[in-house]
Formats: structure tokens, sequence, C-alpha cells
């Protein structure tokens, strides 16, 4: 007993150390770089074949074939990757998700590459470098972890890693070389990841889809060690696999006996899913944007072609027909991917398991084989599969709640490899089982037809998801998760709603499958499928139903028509060259046809040339065109358009570069600005009308003329308060003096916040703030970088719960409501940087505002587009590249259209002009003066001292002092 125990410590010992390799290359080249390379496995993959080729084919010894592959071939591997494929994502700012789909795609074009020259068949003469002994191998994996802990604690290259893994942008201004630690970072994991596939060979099945995925289960060990931790990574591998060659010794017997020997075979697929859906994430950054615009323009005839094409397989006959009869199947699995990753957002690498589950769930329930369940025809078997299995897709879409970007990737194929383990290996589930088709399509070309008319069935549901209320908020969650709770969006239920419908769609399109098959094949839905399944409609456009269709007719035609991997080489291909073309291949295309054309066109002579520069001038002093009449009621806001502004030409502001350019710093040396007042002279410092000010039914006074530039408006009346366009506290409506009908107002409930108390590891945020905001009044907080403003603002907007202390709406404790159901309660908020989604148009912006508010007023979305001068041209026109002070108005549009009582404002002036500002102000005062409670976080104190009524001053997670704004400003700026 004991020598037995000692051998099987010794067989995991081995299978431990060729594990502890594969993560230590994980890590270093996570910390090196923040890609979590999932091209780990293809590249041992590719790195054991050539050994194979070099030693057995060619001949060579084999000391200089292994020194050839891991010192020269295997790093060369990384450093190309860094140099061509992520090093153009860097520059582009890093994306996870795009750096993901580059992985992806990397690990699909070396699976394809090598299936083209090698085949598919496996290998069983693989040349042996080190002994079975495992000594050899442990002595390898932790001298190699202790080398790079040196090297990382202490030398001047490590000390450059960690800067660059910290921040690359500010690691490059202090003088590295991130490029260069970059390349070094590749290389090295790629020699692990040759050195694993060397050493791993011989023992295992060498084939291009077998050892990718081997390598890839031992994920495990890199995710448990937070990819950060090497002594972490070795020592998890050598336990598992220590204790998975102990549980060989385990006989149990029963019905379990056949799933507690997968438990023991695949330890290393069980600590991936531990590790991936109970440890806590990594890489949890945004979701996964689009790679291709998410409307992208249709061709004019395009879906008539689709259908010619998708039609012509009915002439078809033998071998032919039988080919396309998976093209339709295989849409409908790649519809699942549309909804989930290119409505949704969200990262989904094992829709293959749920579209096996479908085929085996038809196949079981059709044989009478389903546990609790009679006997089903087939085309019943396939319904009710799809409801047994869509339930299912809750196991990816709970994690999808908490987890975003590599985590969520991590857990979704964790979850893949898991189903393909433990359900489609099993031989109660799989023995013997075949497949038939429905009764009266039992031909080709009629279950051809019946397969036609399920994929009308899957594209009418896909389009139902893509339009109306849930479309609209499938986006907005999708362009800015953040944005779309504080909107009211409820998005885990709307993320367990895509992930469910995905799961549905999947299991149609499996069954489908299965059945033009006439068997259950658990290899047509194995984990890499779903790796290449993802790939390829990412970069063929994942929002595009139409490009499901063109990736599927190219994944079964190509495959079909020349020898295995072509499809997944050519849409590795494609998805490699993401860093070079980031809107995606039918852009790069366009923009090159666009650029061909311009190139045939006419050109002028000399002489045209020389009338068209002396006509210029005349050209360009030509009268602009008027600017349209603001709507009655609306005069608060006409300044936002009759302003020419000067963030015409400014990009989205995505980044903190692009906040509130063409406005000069009010800092100690800065000159003075002459376009605004100096300190302490604000003519808002005046007492100001509380809402008894602005009485119902009262007409709209006077416009306050703005005045010239360099000189500070008038002082008489303060601020219109947009009597007759105003936004109400509730969805009853009363005549304003227009004789329009306009929201009624009920009292706003007060905002308080009590005691609140956040604290960060060993440093507080808060300490203790008390805070009120009444209804009628604009109340602002401001202080230095790091006082606690922001995670004050977090804690009331729901974004953040306190560890202490409570959050107070009208006495109702809110401390414990999502930022979504705040915002149904009648608390709106706008965002430092900008939240709008920028796949919809300026009025959809506004609709989602307005349909998932507290109150569905119908007429909300077209009074907050006129209130904002946003119900011209402008309406119809998509978010993405509208000016700055467009999209601000863009952003307090869609707040205001949900019917708010409470506005929470985060710095609302950043990237706006003076003369925005100024017109901002006066439709903040008119909000405060219709009766809404408004809190401003906002660093400039010329607009905090013209707008604010109250003024609260924090420092060290503190309120120190709190006060009207006279009073307060005036003492911090010296009186």
């Amino acid at each position: 007993m004991a020598s037995l125990t000692y051998d099987l410590t010794l067989a995991g010992l081995s299978v431990g150390s060729a594990a502890a390799l594969t993560g230590i290359g994980l890590v270093v080249t996570y910390r090196a770089t923040g890609v979590l390379n999932f091209a780990q496995g293809a590249i041992a993959m590719v790195c054991a074949y050539l050994l194979r080729q070099f030693t057995v084919e060619w001949g060579w010894p084999l000391a200089l074939g292994a020194a050839v592959t891991l010192l020269l071939v295997a790093p060369a591997i990384g450093m190309a990757l860094e140099r061509f494929v992520f090093r153009p994502l860097s520059v582009l700012g890093g994306d996870p998700a795009q750096t993901l789909v580059a992985s992806i795609g990397v690990f699909v074009l070396l699976v394809g590459g090598a299936a083209l020259v090698w085949g598919t068949g496996a290998r069983a003469d693989a040349p042996t470098l080190v002994s079975a002994d495992p000594w050899g191998q442990l002595a390898v994996a932790v001298s190699l972890a202790l080398g790079v802990g040196a090297v990382t604690r202490w030398t001047r290259f490590g000390t450059e890693l960690r800067a660059v893994v910290d921040d690359r942008s500010l690691s490059v201004l202090g003088g590295i070389d991130a490029d260069r630690v970059a390349a070094a970072g590749w290389a090295f994991g790629s020699f692990t990841a040759g050195l694993t596939g060397v050493l791993l060979a011989p023992y295992v099945r060498l084939d291009p889809y077998g050892m990718p995925l081997l390598v890839l289960e031992v994920m495990a060990v890199a995710v448990a060690a937070r990819m950060r931790s090497l002594p972490v990574a070795v020592v998890v591998a050598l336990g598992i696999g220590v204790a998975q060659s102990q549980l060989t010794r385990l006989h149990p017997s029963g019905w379990a006996e056949p799933l507690l020997q997968a438990v023991g075979a695949n330890l290393f697929v069980v600590a991936l899913l531990v590790a991936a859906l109970v440890l806590p994430g990594i890489g949890a950054r945004d979701a996964l944007p689009r790679t291709a615009p998410a409307r992208v323009s249709t061709p004019p005839g395009a879906w008539a072609v689709a259908v010619v094409l998708f039609l012509l397989p009915l002439g078809l006959a033998g071998s032919d027909l039988h080919t396309s009869v998976q093209v339709p199947a295989l849409g409908v699995v790649l519809l699942s991917l549309v909804v989930v990753t290119g409505r949704g957002g969200q990262i989904s690498l094992g829709q293959a398991a749920y579209a096996g589950l479908g085929a085996l769930f038809t196949a079981l329930l059709a044989a009478g084989r389903f546990p609790g369940l009679p006997r089903l025809p087939e085309l019943a078997a396939l319904a009710v599969a799809v409801l047994l299995v869509a339930p299912l897709g809750v196991l990816t879409g709970w994690p999808a709640i908490r987890r975003h970007g590599l985590a969520l990737a991590v857990a979704t194929f964790a979850v893949g490899v898991g189903v393909s383990r433990f359900v489609f290996a099993q031989p109660y589930a799989v023995a013997g089982l075949s497949l038939g088709r429905p009764a009266g399509f039992d031909g080709d070309r009629a279950y051809y037809v019946l397969e036609l008319v399920l994929l009308v069935a899957a594209l009418l549901a896909a389009h139902t998801l893509r339009r109306g209320r849930t479309g609209r908020a499938l986006a907005a969650m999708r362009d800015h998760e953040a944005g779309a709770s504080a909107a009211g969006v409820r998005v885990p239920a709307l993320k367990l709603t895509a992930f469910v419908a995905g799961a549905a769609l999947a299991a149609l399109g499996g069954g489908m499958l299965g059945m033009g098959l006439r068997a259950f094949d658990a290899t047509a839905y194995d984990p890499v499928r779903g790796l290449l399944w993802f790939a390829a409609v990412v970069v063929l456009g994942a929002d595009s139903v139409l490009g499901a269709l063109v990736a599927a007719a190219l994944l079964v035609g190509l495959d079909a028509g020349a020898r295995g991997g072509v499809a997944a080489a050519l849409v590795g291909v494609l998805a490699v060259l993401v860093g070079r073309f980031p809107e995606g291949p039918y852009e790069a295309l366009r923009a090159a046809t666009s650029r061909l054309r311009l190139h045939r066109g006419a050109t002028l002579t000399p002489l045209g040339a020389r009338v068209r520069r002396n006509l210029r001038p005349a050209a360009e002093a030509r009268p602009a065109a008027p600017v349209p009449r603001a709507p009655a009621g609306a005069t608060a806001p006409a300044d936002l358009s009759r302003r020419q502004p000067r963030t015409s030409d400014r990009p989205h502001p995505a980044s903190p570069a692009s906040r509130r350019p063409g406005r000069p710093a009010h800092g100690p040396g800065s000159p003075p600005d002459p376009r605004r007042p100096a300190r302490g002279t604000h003519p808002a410092r005046q007492p100001r009308p509380g809402p008894a000010s602005a009485a119902p039914g009262a007409g709209p006074p006077p416009a306050v003329p703005a005045g010239p530039p360099g000189r500070p408006a008038p002082a008489e009346p303060p601020a219109p308060p947009v009597a007759a366009e105003s936004p109400g506290r509730s969805g009853m409506t009363s005549p304003a003096a227009d004789g329009t009908r306009r929201p009624a107002r009920t009292p706003s409930p007060p905002l308080t916040a009590r005691r609140l108390h956040v604290a960060y590891g060993g440093f507080t945020a808060l300490d203790g703030v008390s805070l009120d905001i009444p209804p009628g009044r604009v109340t602002a907080v401001v202080g230095p970088n790091g006082a606690g403003k922001s995670t004050l603002f977090h804690c009331l907007a729901g974004t953040l719960r306190p560890s202490g202390g409570r959050v107070l709406l009208g006495g109702r404790d809110i401390t414990r409501l999502a930022a979504h159901a705040r915002t149904r309660l009648g608390i709106a908020r706008t965002f430092q940087q900008l939240a709008v989604f920028p796949s919809l148009t300026v009025a959809e912006n506004v609709r989602v505002g307005a349909e998932q508010g507290r109150i569905a007023d119908p007429g909300a979305v077209e009074r907050a587009l006129r209130l904002f001068e946003l119900d011209g041209p402008v309406r119809s026109l998509p978010a993405a590249g509208l000016p700055t002070g467009t999209l601000r108005r863009v952003e307090l549009a869609r707040a205001l259209a949900g019917s708010p009582r409470v506005l929470l404002l985060d710095e609302p002036a950043a990237g706006l002009d003076t003369g925005e500002v100024t017109a901002l102000a006066r439709v903040l005062r008119a909000l405060a003066a219709d009766g809404m409670a408004l809190l401003v976080v906002e660093h400039d104190l010329d607009l905090v001292a013209d707008l604010a009524h109250t003024v609260h001053v924090m420092a060290a997670g503190r309120i120190v002092t709190s006060g009207p704004a006279d009073r307060v400003l005036d003492t911090r700026t010296g009186g």
C-alpha cells in the first residue's frame, strides 16, 4: 500500500510539474502585458509538433531539436505576437475585450494551421525530452519559479516589469521601454508554453485540439494564484496533480461511479470551476465592447442575396445538400452569441455547451431515456429540450452579474469545459445514442426546409430582443453598464435574460445540428468549438444577425470543401488583425473601397485649382445658417444652442485628458480669464428665491440677457424657472401658462445621509459623514482630491454600499438598494465621465431614461428633448461622435426623462466652455426652483458660487465646513 501511494505521488508530481510550468507562463505573461493568454495551449501544441517534426520526420538529434524549438522558435513566436498582434492593441489603450479576442484569435489560428499542416489525427510517437521520473520535471518547474521570482524582485528589469503592469503610460513617461518589457514577457511565456508542450506530448494525445484544451484546463492554477503569485501557482499545481493521482485509488460503485471517476480524472477542471466561479475574479474591468460598430450598415440588397444563397441548396443533391443542412443549424447557434455578446455586451465562451445540451436532451427525449419524461416525437423533443436548457443559462448568467471582462471569460469557459467533461463524456448519457429526424422531414431536402423555417423563427426572436424597450436596455447595458443602471435598467435581471435567451437559441441550433447529423457527436460541441464560434461572430459583426449567418456559411463551407482547419485559420487571421482594424473587417473594407473611389475621381487642372483657391474665401464668408428658435417656455437652455460651443471638434470624452478643454485653469500663476468674473464678485451670491417663486400658472419671466462674454450677467431675475416645460415630479399633468400640459408638482422628499463610513483596507474614505439634500435647493460638495467626495456620491447613488451608516429618502432606508432601484424611486444621477450610450441615437438615449425611470410618462421624452434643445435633427443622430456639450445635454435629458425627485450631479461642467456652463447653471437653478433636490459635486468654485444655496467642504473623509455659499466660499478664497 505504501509503495502504491508513493508511486501515485510521483505520478501526480509529474503532472503537477507540467501544470506548474503552464501557470508560470500565464502569470508572467499577464504580469508583463495584462493579457490572459488563451493561446498558451496552442503554442504548447505547435512546439510539441515542431520537436516531433525535427526529430522524428527529419532525423535531427534530440538535443538540437529541443534547443531550436525551445530557445529559438518558442520565444520568436511570443515576440512576434507581441510585436504584430498585441502592441497595436496597447497603443489603442489595451482594451481587455479586444486583447481577449486577439488572444482567442491566435489560439484559433494556431489550431487551424496545425490541422492544415499536420492533419487532425493523433500522434503517439512524440519524443521524450525528460524521463518519466518526476524529479526532473519538478526541478525544472521549481527552478523556473525561483528564477522568475528573483528577477522580478531584485533586478532593475523586475522593477520595470512591476511599473509597466501598474501603469503602462506612466512608466513610459518615466523612461521605461514598455515594449521591451512586454516583448520579454511574451518571449518567456511562450518559452514556458513550449516547454510544457514538449514535456506533455509523450504522455497525452498529440493532436491540434486535445493538447490545447488540456493546457487551457490547467489555467486553474494561474487563476487560483490571482495571476500574480508564482509560489501559489506552483503549490496549487503540485497539490492538484498529487490529489488527482491519489483519487485513482477510489473504486466507487453504483449510479455515481462514472461521475466520481470523471471528477477524479478531471480534478483540474473542478479546480478551474471553483477558481472561476467562487474565487474573486481577475481583470474585472469593463464589459465586452464591440470590435465592430454596433449598427453595421448593411449593404443594399445584402438580405436579398442572403435569401437567394440560403435557398440555393434546395437545388443540390447528395453530399452537397447533406453538408448544407448544417448551415442553418449553426446559424441559429451563432445567433445566440449575437444576443448575448453583440447586443448584451457579455463575454460568453461556453455557448457550445448549451448547443451540445440541446442536442443531447433532444436525443434522450426522443429515445425515451430522459429521467421522468416519456418518449416524445423528435420535433416535440426539440421543443422540450429548448425549454429545459434555457434555464441552465443561469450557469453563465449568474457569474456575469458581478464579473466582467477577463473574469467573465474565464467563468464562461470553465462552465463550457465542465459540461464537456462531466456530461458529454459520460457513457450513461451518450452510449449508443442516435438521433432521428421529425416525421415527414427525413430527407435532406425536406429537413432543410424545416431548418429554414426554424431559422426564420430564430431571426424573429433575435430581432425582437434587438428592438423596442428590451433592445434599448440591452444596448445601454452593453455601451455603459453603470450608466444603464443609473438610468433605471435592472442590469442583473437583464444579464440573466440575455444568457437564458442565448442558451435557448443555442439549444435550438444544437438540436437542429444533431438531427442533421442523425447522431449526437460530443466532439462537435467541445470547448474549442466554442472559442472558434465566439471569435467568428465577434470579428464578422457581433451585433449583426447577417454576420452570424455569414459566419455559419464560412465555417461549414470552408471545412467541407478543403482540409479541416481552413475556417479556423481564416477566423484566426481576422481575429489577430483586430488591433490593426479595430472597427472590424466591414469598416476596413468600406474604408478601403472609399479610398479607391477617391483615387479614381476626377482631379482639377492647375487652372481649376487656382480658381477654387480664389473662390474659397467667398465660400467661407457666407453667413451661418440661422439657429432655430427655442420652443415656448424653454428659455433657460436656449443658450446651449445659440452659443457656438467650442467643443464641436472635440472627441468623445472617454478619458480624463479630454475633460474641460478650452477652459483655463484657475490656479495660482494662471492668467485671469476675461470671460468670467473674478472670485468673490459673483452676482449669484445674492439671495435666491425658493420654490415658491415658481408658482403654478405663472407665465415665464423675461429671459435674462447674457451680456457680453467679458461681463457678468445682471443680477435681477435669477433664472427662468422653465414653467411651461419643466419636468415634474409625477406622471400627473396640469395646465401651464401657454396652455400646454405638464406634470403636476408633488413635494420631493429629502435625501439624507447619516454617519456614513467607508474604508478601503487601512484607508478611511468616509468617517461618519452626515448630509441633507433638501428639495427646492442646490447643495454642493467641494474639497480637494482624495477628500471623499466621489465616495460619498457613490454611496448616495447606490453604486457603493457603506460599511456603516444609513442613506434615507424621505425617511425610507435605501442603504441596501442598488442603483437601478434608487433610480426607480426618483434618484437620478449624471457622471463625471460621460455615461451615454454611443450606439443609440439621442432620442433613444433619452427614451431609455423615460422607460426605465420612476414614472412611465409618454410625453417625458419629447419634453426633455425640447427642454435641452435636442428635438431638431440631432435627435436622430447616434450619440457616438457628438460634441461634449451636446452629450452633457443628452445625459441630463435622460436623467430628467425619468421624472426624478432628486438629481445628483458629478462634475456637470466637465468638458463645457463658459457659455455652456452659464446655460447649464440656469437650467439647474430652474429645476431647484421647481422643487427638485439637487446635489452638485464640483471642483469649479465659480460654478458652485453661482449655483449653490448650501456648500459642504470635505477633507480627509469628513465634512469640515458647511453653510451658505457666500460665507463658505468667501472663507475658502480669503474673503
